[in-house]
């Protein structure tokens, strides 16, 4: 493994509860303060949160630095900040990904844009509590199975390649198993009864077109769990590094999506970034055991600086956003008939 056994490093490192304090406080904060009011978020608003959650994530970071460099030296305190940065890009890259299926989703049941936050909100709570599950479940599953390191790998390859072939996500509410199977099993009622979850008719409790909504969110964030959480973990197995970056992504996606929703289909270069990303974690994360087992018996594990990790996977997106850039002005400047430079 790159980092410790999964109880040993959840043993050395006893800030969990203070961590899970902060998120409640945050999330409090923004429930009961920020936005107590259902209304529509503005893209200035936006523009102002995207910016909040982006600094509090860097504030994290630097504490990482601090708190690992404390605890166990100079050297852990600059691995694990590159860690945690290089694994809160990633899903902040990935969840950008995901945030068209919200639009299609919203789009798809007319959801008023007034209660779009609420949605989102009550779906970060379950997200929460379903990537910890992951993250724990997957780091476990390292540990006591270290083959698994080729099969999570491979995995993360198929979905690069996949990615890469689609050229762009393709969902379906309609077609999806958890739309199905909310209307199937959930008591409902055909309407929105505001920001209501559950109304009360002629003494039972039904769910409104709401809660049918929320539900479809959180099953589908099961599916991004998949791709994301692997990828964190290709990067870190501290399941702390890896849980709180996953947090500071989630916690930053409900401003994320009123701030591109307009223009998640416009990003230059997205899809090959992310392709490009989970192709490099995918084959990092199989040469950390064939290294050692297969390519170089008895060597050393195989082993890329923390720092060197985070520029690739930056190097990556930003390489991609820029050839992509440049494609589709030449191709606008085609359009318009002008003759390409030089």
């Amino acid at each position: 493994m790159n980092g410790l056994p999964l109880l040993a490093a959840t043993a050395r490192f006893d800030r969990w509860l203070e961590f899970l304090a902060l998120v409640v406080l945050l999330l409090a904060f923004d429930l009961v303060v920020v936005h107590r009011k259902v209304h529509v978020i503005p893209f200035r608003e936006a523009l102002k949160w995207s910016a909040f959650w982006i600094a509090l994530a860097l504030v994290f970071n630097a504490w990482v630095y601090w708190e690992y460099s404390q605890r166990f030296g100079a050297a852990e305190g600059k691995k694990a900040a590159a860690d945690f940065l290089a694994a809160y890009v990633t899903e902040k890259t990935l969840s950008i990904d995901n945030l068209f299926v919200f639009v299609v989703l919203f789009s798809f049941f007319k959801v008023p844009p007034e209660l779009r936050h609420r949605v989102l909100f009550f779906g970060i709570i379950g997200a929460l509590v379903m990537r910890a599950a992951f993250i724990l479940l997957g780091a476990q599953i390292l540990e006591m199975f270290e083959f698994s390191f080729i099969l999570f790998g491979a995995f993360l390859l198929f979905t690069s390649w996949k990615l890469a072939q689609s050229g762009g996500p393709d969902f379906q509410p309609e077609k999806s198993i958890f739309y199905r199977f909310g209307r199937r099993v959930l008591p409902l009622v055909p309407r929105y009864e505001g920001a209501r979850f559950l109304v009360k008719e002629g003494g039972r409790t039904y769910g409104t077109t709401l809660l049918l909504v929320l539900f479809v969110i959180e099953g589908t964030d099961v599916v991004f769990a998949v791709d994301s959480v692997p990828a964190c973990l290709a990067i870190t197995q501290d399941p702390f590094l890896v849980y709180t970056s996953n947090v500071f992504a989630i916690l930053g996606l409900r401003a994320l999506f009123f701030l591109l929703a307009g223009a998640l289909e416009s990003i230059p270069g997205l899809q090959a970034g992310l392709s490009l990303v989970l192709a490099f974690v995918g084959v990092k994360m199989i040469l950390d055991y064939a290294w050692p087992h297969w390519i170089h018996p008895g060597g050393e594990k195989f082993h890329i600086d923390s720092v060197l990790s985070l520029g690739i996977i930056v190097g990556l997106l930003v390489a991609s956003w820029a050839v992509a850039s440049l494609m589709r002005r030449a191709e606008r400047r085609r359009e318009k008939g002008v003759p390409p430079r030089g």
